[in-house]
């Protein structure tokens, strides 16, 4: 307890208000909170997530995981999530971070130990509890910013060892795989990257299983069971939450915004983002924007 109480003061000092912060260490980012959110959808990138302060709850689908001071967070591959800060205040604020997964340096590491091991079946997301280990190296990491002089010297040993003590515990089968480059994870991996890329344009599943050099059964029977969707629902899901953004940050109106990320049909864009949303864009825009103004 003693590191995640230092981890949350180095946070705390490098986020003077409420908010999600690119930092000086590549990869890492931190985030602030000062009460409760409602569900907010968004992409996660391949990812460790800490929280020194707080909770919070992710879903995907009908999958939901809670995790916390006492439990870690791993998304194995980018993923469109809901999530919401269950557990802050101002005198208690939500405290995380965000350390994205370099995948380049966990495939040397994988090589280095020797291959990719056995197949499991462990899911994309996944909550283990605290690692001292790993909440060490994390603190350590974060603390550079004290010191930015370090940073470049530093931070690509210590990030080494975070990925290292991933690879050691619960979650090392599934990483093993989706680093493995011939494996079905690192597969769908790319084909994820693939619709990403090209998320508000007309995408064929033959053209994404190309990318991902599979057939297109194996591309849907894989990718389902890796993300809880097909890859189709998966650029929806993509689609619908940058019109969102592009609505509530950029004043976009919902036609443009349906039309910028790909929609053809109006009605067809209001329809399938009341489905995601809970509500049309226009009345979700509005209690987005009058939740923000009274917070």
């Amino acid at each position: 307890m003693e590191r995640i109480a230092q981890l949350a003061s180095v946070i705390a000092r490098h986020t003077p208000e409420p908010g999600m912060f690119a930092s000086r260490v590549p990869r890492l980012a931190l985030i602030r909170g000062h009460e409760p959110t409602q569900p907010v959808p968004a992409v996660y990138e391949a990812s460790l997530c800490l929280i020194a302060q707080g909770s919070k709850r992710v879903s995907l689908g009908e999958h939901s995981v809670v995790y916390d001071a006492a439990h870690y967070l791993v998304v194995s591959v980018d993923l469109p999530l809901v999530g919401h800060v269950l557990q802050a205040s101002p005198d208690q604020p939500y405290l995380c971070c965000k350390i994205d997964l370099d995948m380049p340096a966990l495939a040397d590491l994988v090589v280095a130990q020797g291959g990719p091991g056995a197949p499991a079946g462990l899911p994309a997301l996944a909550v283990y509890p605290s690692d001292p280990g790993l909440v060490d190296a994390a603190c350590r990491l974060v603390a550079l910013l004290d010191t930015p002089g370090d940073i470049a010297m530093l931070a690509p040993l210590i990030e080494r060892e975070i990925l290292y003590r991933l690879l050691a515990g619960p979650h090392g089968p599934m990483l093993r795989h989706i680093a493995a480059g011939d494996s079905h994870l690192r597969q769908v991996s790319r084909a994820i990257q693939t619709i990403r890329s090209g998320y508000d344009k007309q995408l064929r599943i033959r053209d994404i299983a190309d990318a991902a050099g599979m057939s297109g059964s194996s591309l849907h029977a894989h990718f389902k069971a890796m993300t809880r969707m097909t890859p189709i629902e998966y650029q929806k899901q993509l689609r619908l939450q940058e019109a969102r953004r592009l609505m509530l940050a950029e004043g976009a109106s919902a036609g443009s915004a349906g039309f910028a990320v790909g929609y053809d049909s109006p009605s067809q864009f209001s329809r399938e983002y009341r489905r995601l949303f809970g509500a049309p864009p226009r009345r979700d825009i509005a209690q987005m924007q009058g939740a923000l103004a009274s917070a």
